[in-house]
């Protein structure tokens, strides 16, 4: 099963995901896709990795992400992403957005049994910055983010750490 996890910053969406990953009957595979590029996201990178279950395994990934849930779903266990929104940032950084979002589809269509909890950043909310690369951001993630939401079995928007729920699967 797929579930999408929707929220702005700091919204509760990280726990909220968190929370789905913990209810699974088995030991789960946290795969953080942030790069600590400045001392505040380190700060937080230290409060997620601090309010963890230890029994969470932690993996780390940047462009690759859709080869590593190919590998990662063969262990049936279940899988949680945080964020499609820094994976994306990576994916533009190194040029490969347009390929890396098509083998991420790829492989979330042929999704079999294991869970697998996708979370990112809701964007449409505000209105744009005036900086045309921030705005060509914002308008990708927005379309991948309606691409994952329709694949997905269940989806919910995080607010004030409340989840609302778009989708049920």
């Amino acid at each position: 099963m797929i579930t999408f996890v929707l929220g702005g910053n700091k919204s509760g969406k990280s726990d909220f995901a968190l929370n789905l990953l913990a209810e699974c009957e088995e030991p789960g595979l946290f795969i953080a896709t942030g790069k600590a590029r400045d001392l505040e996201f380190r700060e937080q990178i230290k409060r997620h990795r601090q309010t963890r279950s230890e029994t969470i395994e932690v993996a780390e990934v940047s462009e690759d992400l859709p080869r590593m849930l190919r590998k990662a779903s063969l262990t049936v266990r279940p899988l949680l992403v945080d964020s499609l929104d820094y994976w994306l940032f990576s994916c533009r950084e190194a040029g490969c957005e347009e390929e890396k979002i098509q083998e991420l589809i790829d492989v979330l269509e042929d999704w079999k049994d294991t869970d697998l909890i996708l979370v990112s950043c809701e964007t449409g909310l505000g209105p744009l910055p005036a900086g045309s690369g921030v705005r060509a951001f914002i308008r990708s993630l927005g379309a991948l983010n309606q691409r994952v939401a329709r694949i997905a079995d269940q989806a919910f928007l995080v607010t004030a750490g409340l989840p609302l729920t778009l989708k049920q699967g």
